[in-house]
């Protein structure tokens, strides 16, 4: 088994040798603008996987792919010669789906886009349900901001005086109930 290292290089090694096999030995009529786009080979380097684009319609898209399964063993016999390893492996081409992918994501991107105009052209005049600020204050008496003030506040006052009064109460509910157990 070979490393990951190496598999990568000769992927390369393979892509550079295929590409250039087309463009300058192949004279194959069928064979259209095609673009060797990525290569694949397996951990044990016996197949390798030519990833490919032809710019056309689907009719160059079938001739190429014949024309280059009829050119794939004078590919394969240079590949051989050229990169010198053991073993060459088989080559296997497949049609790239990227770019139609690609094309794919973008028309979805238009879309979205599109929405994304719709709901801001319809944000643009719409006002806040509520009030202006809907976040809660701390509420300020006479200027005190953090609402520690002994100032009268609605006839009683705030502070001191009004903890006093919880505290007398609180005392004489314990005492009432100090003197119910009393009396049992």
């Amino acid at each position: 088994m070979a490393d990951a290292g190496r598999a990568r290089r000769l992927a390369g090694r393979i892509k550079q040798i295929v590409a250039t096999g087309i463009e300058m030995s192949i004279k194959d009529p069928r064979l259209g603008m095609v673009t060797i786009t990525d290569v694949r080979v397996t951990g044990d380097l016996h197949d390798a996987t030519i990833f490919y684009t032809v710019f056309g319609d689907d009719e160059e898209r079938a001739a190429s792919a014949v024309a280059l399964e009829s050119a794939k063993g004078v590919l394969r016999s240079e590949v051989g010669r050229q990169t010198g390893v053991r073993f060459t492996p088989t080559l296997t081409f497949t049609l790239d789906a990227l770019p139609d992918s690609a094309r794919h994501i973008d028309e979805l991107l238009a879309v979205a886009a599109a929405a994304d105009a719709q709901v801001e052209a319809v944000r643009q005049g719409a006002l806040p349900a509520g009030e202006a600020d809907p976040y809660r204050k701390p509420r300020a008496v006479d200027g005190d901001l953090d609402g520690d003030s002994d100032r009268e506040v609605d006839g009683e006052v705030d502070g001191a005086r009004g903890g006093a009064e919880v505290a007398g109460a609180d005392a004489e509910a314990g005492s009432a109930g100090g003197a119910a157990l009393a009396g049992d």
